[in-house]
């Protein structure tokens, strides 16, 4: 039986090189791979998915809030591709995970564990829930040499939790960190993470 996978870790960890060498390896092999991202992800073009090393390749289906992933053709394909799997809802990662299932494809999702404010996205805690593999891609903390496990949001140079969770970026806004220097940064800039939990 195929599986559901989850590959998450923090900003800058090579989730979508990770994702775009897999890709590479199908189709090297004559293999047909299907490659999703989500289409509110526009940072690099509508269409592309593309790492921060820069490479870079075609989405082959955007998914929105109204895509059915039920309807969609997947004769003869051997490897479903999901860039960004935070940001989908928990909907399409139950249609994911029945694809995997009923067509027998595995499904490989690609994305970050928790927002900003240290809370589950809700397609990453849909993927903690079904996934039969759960791995990390790890990355070193932006200002020690401590293994990342969160993202902190920066604004002017300084640590905040204030914004919408979504606010699409890169390094220019978020950083890889250990608990210990995302506490340290916030606390720097004056913000206590309980206080936000709490207003939420």
């Amino acid at each position: 039986m195929a599986k559901l996978y989850f590959r998450h870790g923090t900003m800058g960890s090579a989730k979508t090189l990770n994702l775009l060498a897999v890709a590479h390896n199908y189709r090297q092999q004559g293999k047909k791979v299907l490659l999703l991202k989500p289409d509110m992800d526009t940072r690099f073009g509508r269409e592309n998915i593309k790492s921060r090393a820069g490479l870079q390749c075609e989405a082959d289906i955007l998914v929105g809030p109204a895509t059915d992933l039920n309807h969609i053709d997947y004769e003869g394909i051997n490897c479903i591709l999901v860039d960004e799997a935070h940001f989908f809802s928990m909907e399409h990662i139950d249609q994911l995970r029945d694809i995997a299932l009923d067509k027998d494809i595995p499904v490989i999702c690609y994305g970050l564990r928790t927002d900003f404010r240290t809370k589950l996205f809700p397609g990453s805690l849909r993927l903690m829930e079904l996934s039969d593999s759960i791995e990390e891609v790890k990355a070193t903390c932006y200002y020690c040499n401590r293994k990342s496990i969160m993202n902190i949001r920066h604004l002017n140079g300084k640590a905040t939790l204030e914004g919408p969770v979504i606010q699409l970026g890169a390094e220019e806004k978020y950083f890889p960190v250990c608990y210990r220097c995302y506490r340290e940064q916030l606390e720097e800039a004056g913000q206590r993470r309980s206080a936000a939990i709490a207003s939420r």
